[in-house]
């Protein structure tokens, strides 16, 4: 059993750790059925998690087709892939004739959405986050489906509270959540009007060394510029946890759709965890604002009792954050806005 270390040095270390299937994967693959495609596999999280699942199913001594589907604007990224034995389709999602032409394989991972400038390109963000994922489940409405979502169709909730389950009722703030809950809809629909399979994920939120709430928050303290407190109080977890959990859920598709929280149990304090990296960084962190009495916070309870707490403490992801960027490691320079309250990212 490989153990998880104090230090991440390299990106090639990083990528493995991200990618190292756990026990319950790998037996996961011994009886899944079927093939498994990633739609949108050229973002932050899809490399990895293709990675995990062909780890998985070679560790399970099972023979899978793990194919990565993306535009590939980076042809660096698709070769790194196909190196991992990764098969990738090129081509873009908005075209329904490209995705008609996409093996019917029996797992579907949507990855597909726009987030990072989408209040500059909002009739992109809706056609991107609504319009392709109708496309999706039409096509595969004989597959089982796990499509990504975000906590932010959740509404600000008191700091106090234990955050919000997946039974309360979204109040999306600003067209980007509102795009998501409309991805939500679309795949609801595909799942009642056909039988398909579908799980839901709302994540909130995946970390790791070159991007993320912890990069954002340590970034700042490391170049000594203010950190937004009014948005004070959040959720996270280690992006190498929340890839188990993800390909764990293709065995809870249901339709109707479900709807599974991925996150942390903590919640975590903005403030503190600047005064920590500040600590590790040598720096004394700036602040402007003080924490509003709400936040965007997710109670991720449901998956806890699916798949166990994350492995890897919210403590050692600071530690191995403040290394990372003290060393000045290669970021991904993706914001995540998460001090933004109004929606508009």
């Amino acid at each position: 059993m490989k153990i998880i270390p104090e230090t991440i040095q390299t990106e090639q270390q990083l990528d493995e750790l991200l990618s190292r299937p756990d026990s319950a994967v790998v037996d996961l693959f011994r009886t899944l059925e079927g093939d498994i495609i990633f739609l949108g596999i050229a973002g932050k999280i899809g490399p990895s998690l293709a990675r995990m699942a062909k780890r998985a199913s070679e560790e399970a001594g099972v023979i899978k087709r793990i194919i990565g589907v993306s535009r590939f604007n980076n042809a660096q990224e698709q070769k790194e892939l196909e190196s991992f034995g990764i098969e990738t389709i090129r081509g873009d999602l908005l075209d329904p004739e490209f995705i008609n032409s996409l093996p019917k394989v029996k797992n579907v991972i949507f990855l597909a959405g726009m987030k990072f400038g989408s209040e500059g390109n909002l009739s992109l963000t809706w056609a991107i986050n609504t319009y392709v994922p109708a496309l999706v489940v039409a096509h595969f409405e004989a597959s089982r489906i796990v499509a990504f979502s975000t906590g932010c169709v959740y509404p600000l909730v008191d700091i106090k509270s234990v955050g919000s389950i997946e039974s309360d009722r979204p109040e999306a703030i600003g067209e980007y959540a509102q795009s998501c809950l409309g991805r939500e809809r679309m795949f609801e629909y595909g799942s009642i009007k056909n039988g398909t399979q579908v799980s839901i994920i709302r994540l909130n939120y995946a970390v790791e060394m070159r991007y993320g709430v912890l990069v954002d928050i340590a970034s700042k303290v490391k170049n000594e510029e203010p950190i937004d407190l009014s948005m004070g109080y959040f959720n996270m977890i280690w992006q190498g946890d929340m890839n188990a959990m993800v390909l764990r859920s293709l065995t809870i598709c249901t339709t109707p759709a479900s709807v599974l929280n991925i996150t942390g149990p903590e919640i975590l304090s903005v403030r503190e965890v600047a005064l920590e990296l500040g600590k590790l960084l040598g720096k004394t962190p700036k602040f402007t604002g003080n924490e509003a009495p709400t936040a965007l916070l997710s109670n991720a309870v449901l998956s806890h009792e699916l798949y166990g707490v994350p492995k890897v403490s919210p403590e050692l992801v600071i530690q191995w954050t403040a290394a990372w960027i003290d060393h000045n490691n290669r970021l991904l320079n993706k914001q995540t806005h998460f001090e933004v309250r109004d929606g508009k990212y």
